[in-house]
């Protein structure tokens, strides 16, 4: 049965207490709007056709009653009803509606009474945060943007409510404007032509439902969007009612623009309210255009394309990426290339490739990881931080929770949900469960997260970066064992990674003198040379990076492209023999750090120097992840263990024959009986291997011995 919004006797209902005259004059300038709306639907034109009267005519012929204006055109044509709008918004909409009724009847030309059509409004006014929402605007048209982090599912209200005496049977109608305001149904029965002597008793009137008129109704909660909210606040959310056509309109996740009448909830005898929004009109942000228009002007544009003509664009905006940050320099340009973000594409089939690049920085402890992540959640237009420890599956992806007025279930969108078109950082990525883990696989390659739980089946978005920092399995790196070794990450999310950073805490006289110099000015207040270095100030870059990420998708050019086959054929044979698999998804990985390039240039088209560079990033993050431990030199022996290492590899070679394989657990065995030292056993067996003396196989686990 379905759910209604009232409960026995009560009902929504709201109510003007003006005086005869008031009301009279109230009348007068409500029909003044009414006449002038209609010559506005009627009239207004946009090039050589009549916009208002097509929508209406086109709307109805699918059955779909209702219209969406735009508040500046009501401005451009009479500045007065727009101001009307704005200032009295709850007794302008009845009026409003009934106009474009009218106005669809008479171009029909025909005896016909259409059901209501319902007016909602868009606007580009500069909107309103959440948190500016004051008294002063009570009653008033305010703009809002935000995110659907929850929303009911649809339930019946009354708008027309008809009631009957259970003794004498008179009847009476009552008019239920939107919103939530209350009131109860009259505890009196109102008859004057009952019989003299008869008494109706109280609370007589009975709600007569089958005569009664309902529409849909349904509850959202909308919450600050993240790059709104103020550093150390929390995230004001506030719910709002939509009607009708606006009904499932939006799921959560979805960035909306709001605009709604700012009013106040009645129920309940207290003083003390609370505000809630009545939703008259919905804009729905899914274009990365419409996500991003709101950070930069139109006067920011020729900027930008003066900028983009720069032909070292691309090393100064690297070189803007944490300028506090000694050193890096490849892990500050493939996370430039993840701000900027490659081009997201749709196959005719539907399939969805995404644009969105992952990295991940694993290495030591104090390499500066965090500071990049803290970084890229101030510089990105949209960007959530979160930590791997405190984060479960339902806090990054959505998780179903039971509204506990309504005791229905409905759901709510989690960090991967509300950073949909942005980044997500997400660091002590290792600390993370398992199981919490596997969560976010769908999200970083389908950019969507599916829900099925307490009887919600649903996919929402996720289309997001991810960048993530983790530290090793043993605290730090260790030179003696292989990088899979030091992962304690499984191989299915590593590769949905497009660069993989191993991050070294090395020790080096010069470079120790530098960074301590660095440092040490940094805690003086001596910042010139970070001012000499970060060519582009932090807002500035974020307002390139949102143009250049709304504005610009670059596309493969033909000479790049077949590079592109070339640089992933030769990777194909290099790890023929690794344990690191080079697929399909490192040649998409490349593909999109190639457009993320372009697109710093705001250029259209990714040139063969694009590809270049974004393979040379490639080669440097994650085949050297990879490969780590399998080149050709050898690591640093202590002066006094070499005379015995040297005696291990002597007594290897004995052991294992040219063209032999052994398990290496069983070898490490044999020559820890001859050797006690473990170190230098390992020590031996890693020099032989970047030697190229042994070969690794199955999962690192067998040795072959090649020479």
């Amino acid at each position: 049965m379905a759910q209604t919004a009232f409960d026995g006797q009560e009902i929504y209902f709201s109510d003007q207490n003006l005086g005869n005259e008031d009301l009279n004059q109230h009348r007068i300038q409500l029909d003044a709007a009414a006449r002038t709306f209609k010559l506005f639907l009627r009239d207004w034109t946009k090039g050589n056709s009549y916009v208002y009267r097509e929508q209406l005519v086109k709307n109805a012929a699918r059955g779909e009653f209702y219209i969406e204006v735009d508040l500046e055109d009501i401005a451009a044509f009479d500045e007065g009803l727009c101001e009307q709008i704005i200032k009295n918004p709850t007794a302008m909409l009845p009026e409003l509606d009934k106009s474009a009724t009218e106005v669809y009847r008479g171009l029909l030309a025909r005896d016909y009474e259409p059901p209501t059509f319902q007016v909602m409004f868009i606007s580009n006014q500069r909107p309103k945060m959440l948190r500016d929402l004051s008294s002063d605007l009570m009653g008033k048209l305010v703009v809002i943007p935000g995110i659907v982090v929850a929303a009911t599912k649809p339930i019946v209200k009354a708008t027309k409510v008809k009631a009957q005496c259970s003794k004498c049977g008179d009847a009476k109608e009552f008019e239920v404007p939107a919103g939530f305001s209350k009131f109860s149904l009259p505890r009196v029965c109102g008859n004057i032509n009952r019989p003299a002597g008869e008494k109706c008793p109280l609370d007589s009137y009975v709600i007569l439902s089958h005569e009664c008129s309902f529409i849909d109704l349904q509850t959202i909660k909308v919450q600050e969007r993240p790059e709104d909210v103020p550093t150390g606040e929390m995230p004001r959310t506030v719910s709002a009612s939509v009607e009708r056509y606006l009904v499932d309109k939006i799921s959560p996740g979805s960035r909306i623009t709001l605009i709604a009448i700012f009013s106040v909830n009645d129920r309940g005898s207290s003083i003390l309210k609370n505000s809630y929004l009545r939703g008259i009109g919905i804009i729905v942000d899914n274009t990365e255009h419409a996500r991003f228009r709101n950070f930069y002007s139109v006067d920011d544009e020729e900027l930008f394309h003066t900028m983009s003509r720069d032909p070292e664009i691309y090393n100064k905006i690297w070189k803007s990426i944490a300028p506090a940050v000694f050193g890096n320099e490849d892990i500050k340009k493939a996370i430039a290339c993840l701000l900027f973000g490659g081009s997201r594409k749709t196959l005719p089939e539907g399939v969805r490739l995404r644009g969105d690049i992952n990295v991940l920085l694993i290495g030591d402890p104090s390499t500066a990881k965090s500071q990049f992540l803290k970084f890229v959640s101030r510089v990105a237009p949209i960007a959530v931080y979160t930590s791997g420890k405190g984060s479960s599956a339902s806090g990054l992806t959505a998780s179903v929770i039971k509204d506990a007025s309504s005791g229905e279930f409905q759901l709510e969108g989690g960090a991967m949900v509300l950073a949909d078109g942005g980044v997500v950082c997400i660091d002590e990525f290792d600390k993370m469960r398992p199981d919490d883990r596997v969560a976010i696989h769908e999200a970083m390659e389908q950019q969507t997260i599916s829900i099925a739980k307490a009887g919600i089946t649903t996919i929402l978005n996720s289309r997001t970066s991810v960048l993530a920092a983790a530290n090793p399995i043993y605290g730090s790196y260790d030179d003696l064992k292989q990088a899979q070794e030091q992962i304690e990450l499984q191989s299915t999310i590593l590769s949905r990674f497009d660069c993989i950073f191993l991050v070294r805490d090395l020790r080096n006289e010069a470079h120790d003198r530098e960074m301590a110099a660095h440092v040490v000015n940094l805690h003086m207040g001596n910042t010139m040379h970070l001012e000499e270095t970060s060519d582009i100030e932090i807002n500035e870059l974020k307002k390139y990076i949102a143009y250049a990420r709304s504005k610009c998708v670059p596309r493969l050019h033909e000479d790049s492209a077949k590079l592109l086959q070339n640089f992933y054929v030769s990777d194909r044979k290099k790890q023929a023999n690794g344990a690191f698999p080079v697929t399909v998804r490192q040649l998409e990985a490349i593909i999109r750090l190639s457009e993320s390039i372009a697109k710093m240039s705001l250029s259209t088209v990714v040139t063969t120097n694009h590809v270049e560079e974004a393979h040379r990033l490639f080669e440097v993050s994650t085949m050297n992840a990879a490969s780590a431990g399998l080149s050709a030199a050898g690591i640093s022996v202590p002066r006094e263990m070499a005379e015995l290492v040297m005696k291990i590899e002597e007594a290897t070679r004995r052991r294992v024959a040219i063209g032999t394989k052994i398990t290496k657990a069983r070898l490490e065995q044999e020559l820890l009986t001859m050797f006690t030292d473990y170190r230098a056993v390992e020590m031996a067996l890693v020099n032989m291997i970047k030697r190229e003396e042994f070969q690794q196989r199955d999962g690192w686990k067998m040795l072959q011995r090649t020479r």
